[in-house]
């Protein structure tokens, strides 16, 4: 861990190893605040998961398939008829949820759009708001035709959740995972200025004005279904564990989520770590100030979690010194 603060643009990391479910290492390098201030982050502190929310989002929904509530190939405009009567989403009437999990509906991003201010902390926008912001933007591609990234695609899946559940977003992670999984430290902000709780570690980032500004009050309307979720590393392993070892879907809707998208390689890259044996899964998700990673090996037993909070610097490069960090941790031999 010392390594992985000591890289550029990272303020603080910490890390948890876990075998068969027990943790067996943990370390915190680096400081809660920048600068070497605050001391160091408590390796059980709570931090976001950004964009590993996704695959949380996606397991609810193809639960509500196995439950016969929804289809794959419902369409967008049969399932949230709103977003067709306000045009919303372009032709939402042949977009379906297949295409949504898969981030193959030609939807923009609207956090790509540049049309939220990262920097505003107090804000509510409705999750329906966000993907109007979205509207005007160029479109992707045809409705089903290739895989491009796009947070829309989950806050429209957030949605599909809260209709067809009759609950809140929230509520139905913490009665469909949260609460079965044992994640008693984990939950959903939707509204600001909800956040953090707890000790954690501050990232930063510089604002158009050349301000280095501390984001850890990031806006909680901006994350949601797409990578809102707030968890530690114990309770993120327990989901990534309870997913790859097949206990929170059957094989054929979990392939809807592991499959190669359309047009992307059949290996992934993060299957190269340790040299591919053993093949790790390693779902990611970060912005401004952090980036936190989980890696699972593919059966499940092997997992290593980690957080870092960052200013200026690289992410590439701060990815990187993550993937090397997990190398040390989790296959010292090679």
């Amino acid at each position: 861990m010392r390594s992985l603060a000591g890289t550029t643009g990272v303020v603080g990391a910490i890390g948890e190893v876990y075998v068969d479910g027990k943790r067996v290492g943990k370390g915190s390098a680096g400081s809660r605040l920048i600068d070497g201030k605050g001391g160091r982050i408590p390796s059980d502190s709570r931090y976001r998961i950004g964009s590993q929310t996704k695959r949380l989002t996606a397991v609810v929904v193809l639960q509500l398939v196995k439950e016969g509530k929804i289809d794959l190939e419902d369409k967008l405009a049969d399932l949230l008829p709103e977003v067709a009567e306000q045009d919303a989403v372009a032709r939402a009437d042949e977009i379906t949820v297949r295409q949504l999990l898969r981030h193959t509906s030609g939807i923009p991003n609207w956090f790509d759009a540049k049309l939220v201010d990262l920097y505003d902390f107090t804000t509510y926008y409705p999750p329906l708001d966000l993907v109007k912001m979205s509207r005007d933007q160029p479109r992707t591609g045809e409705p089903g035709a290739k895989y491009h990234y796009s947070n829309t695609n989950y806050t429209l899946l957030g949605l599909i959740i809260e209709k067809v559940a009759g609950r809140s977003l929230a509520a139905e992670f913490a009665r469909r995972l949260f609460g079965p999984l044992g994640m008693s430290r984990s939950y959903l902000p939707t509204r600001p200025p909800q956040g953090i709780k707890g000790p954690h570690g501050h990232g930063y980032h510089t604002d158009p004005q050349g301000k280095l500004r501390d984001m850890h009050r990031l806006n909680a309307s901006y994350g949601n279904a797409a990578g809102g979720v707030i968890s530690t590393a114990r309770d993120i392993t327990r989901f990534h564990r309870a997913f790859v070892q097949g206990k929170l879907l059957p094989p054929a809707l979990q392939r809807v989520i592991t499959d190669p998208h359309e047009g992307q390689p059949t290996q992934p890259p993060s299957e190269r770590l340790c040299g591919g044996d053993p093949a790790f899964e390693v779902p990611s998700g970060g912005t401004a100030g952090f980036i936190a990673t989980t890696f699972t090996s593919s059966d499940g037993r092997l997992q290593f979690a980690v957080s870092t909070t960052t200013s200026v610097g690289s992410p590439l490069t701060i990815s990187q010194a993550i993937n090397k960090a997990a190398e040390t941790v989790l296959c010292p031999d090679k």
